[in-house]
């Protein structure tokens, strides 16, 4: 979708079974945990095989997936090709060589050690309290002042600067604006280039004052609501905004960021208990560094 200037691939594998995001977003709510999802180089992919390879995702890709069931198809086919990798290598015993022997060894004991780690250190589910969450807002109030916004609808009409310059079309839109009961979103339906936005009657929504370009930002600043602009000419085209609201600058409520003000405070909380819990175990097996020979260590660059 065009915003003025403001601001995994499906289909990448030969996979000979791949179920739409629907198809896969109802396999894994499947109660069959049997049931194929996909297949790829002659092996299966069960309900429990994707559940299982989501849960490895990190929170914000779970969460995405959570929020967008089509995310899971795009998931699901990342996977497939990494499988296909995994079955390429192994078919070319590259995991017996002796180079990749000893990197997998380390990679195995890193990834050891972390399941480890996140199995003895856990922070408390009950963590942070609703004072804590408050606390924590009312000493970071700066970190969550957000930009003056404005809620925007824009009629574009494509013409590139260096064209035959034909205003036939802009002159006609401009007219139809101006007649009296004139309705923006009905007219932008018929009339923008963006066919993204025609559906939505030319709706932008709500738009940070940061993220506008120079022309953008002169033009609404100076309209009051529910006011139009002179058509803006830019590289693209011309731009008519329409000014729908404002949201003046300040601190964003509690109530808005109170998730991502949890997850923060649990990450920090989780690095706080892991570095305490590594420091009991220095304390225990105290390391004796022969620091001399450590100097001579020459590291590649």
């Amino acid at each position: 979708m065009r915003q003025f200037a403001l601001f995994l691939a499906a289909g990448l594998l030969p996979v000979v079974l791949s179920c739409p995001a629907a198809e896969a977003a109802s396999a894994v709510a499947s109660t069959n945990p049997a049931e194929v999802v996909a297949r790829v180089g002659g092996a299966d992919l069960t309900t429990d095989d994707v559940r299982a390879y989501v849960e490895t995702l990190a929170p914000a890709e779970r969460a995405a997936i959570a929020a967008d069931p089509a995310r899971l198809g795009q998931a699901v086919r990342l996977y497939l090709a990494q499988r296909l990798v995994l079955k390429e290598a192994l078919d070319k015993k590259f995991d017996q060589k002796a180079a990749t022997k000893a990197q997998l060894d380390r990679v195995r004991d890193a990834a050891l050690s972390e399941l480890y780690l996140a199995s003895v250190v856990k922070v408390p589910d009950g963590y942070p309290s609703d004072a804590e969450v408050q606390a924590a807002y009312d000493a970071n109030k700066s970190a969550f002042v957000v930009p003056r916004q404005y809620r925007l609808a824009q009629i574009f009409i494509g013409a590139p600067k260096g064209d035959k310059e034909d205003k036939g079309k802009l002159d006609a839109v401009v007219a139809r604006l101006k007649a009296k009961g004139a309705d923006f979103a009905a007219i932008a339906g018929e009339t923008t280039d963006t066919p993204a936005e025609a559906g939505k009657g030319g709706e932008l929504g709500w738009v940070a004052e940061s993220q506008l370009v120079p022309e953008i930002k002169a033009a609404v600043a100076g309209l009051a609501k529910d006011a139009v602009s002179d058509p803006i000419r830019m590289e693209d085209g011309w731009h008519i905004i329409k000014l729908q609201d404002t949201k003046p600058a300040g601190t964003a409520p509690l109530a808005d960021i109170k998730p991502a003000l949890v997850e923060r405070l649990r990450q920090a909380k989780a690095q706080q208990l892991r570095q305490a819990y590594l420091g009991q175990l220095l304390q225990k097996d105290p390391p004796v560094l022969n620091e001399l020979a450590l100097a001579k260590i020459t590291l590649k660059k």
